[in-house]
């Protein structure tokens, strides 16, 4: 089977796929962030596996706009995603500060609001934050067909934990 095959979704669109970059990224960022070095909207999700129970850490990108916050899976189902849905709480890290959160998971209609009218315009106001997304992430359709994009790219609200 080839690569193209194995990565496209039943409508036809190409399921997310993991940047060369990211692998490489991830250790040095998670390094940074967990010694308080800002790294843009980038923050410290730490979720117990599901399979092995340990936690796992991970950097993530944090959308905050006015009092809500949700953390996006860019890159489809992978293992932060499927911990987090099957835990349903984490600890995330911005700074200094740690914080428990429960994450409830988006519908896919939720999730193309959301892509449609809080990620697509807080993303695309700047021409870098255009091409990040487009280029380096290989997410324009956030931007281009948030309903697309709302069928493999889980959301999560993250909302304080009350046993916090």
């Amino acid at each position: 089977m080839t690569e193209a095959l194995r990565n496209a979704s039943p409508a036809g669109r190409r399921r997310p796929r993991v940047p060369r970059l990211v692998p490489i990224f991830d250790p040095i960022a998670r390094r940074l962030l967990g010694l308080g070095v800002p790294l843009g909207p980038n923050a410290l999700l730490t979720v117990r596996g599901r399979k092995s129970g340990q936690p796992r850490t991970t950097p993530v990108a944090l959308v905050e706009v006015g009092d809500r916050r949700w953390v996006v899976g860019t890159f489809g189902e992978v293992n932060w995603v499927r911990n987090l849905r099957e835990a349903g709480e984490a600890t995330l890290a911005v700074g200094p500060r740690q914080e428990q959160v429960r994450a409830a998971e988006l519908t896919q209609e939720q999730g193309a609001s959301f892509f449609g009218e809080v990620l697509g315009p807080y993303v695309g106001r700047t021409r870098l934050g255009r091409w990040m997304l487009r280029s380096v992430l290989g997410a324009g359709e956030i931007i281009d067909d948030p309903r697309a994009a709302a069928r493999h790219r889980p959301v999560f609200e993250l909302t304080p934990s009350p046993t916090a």
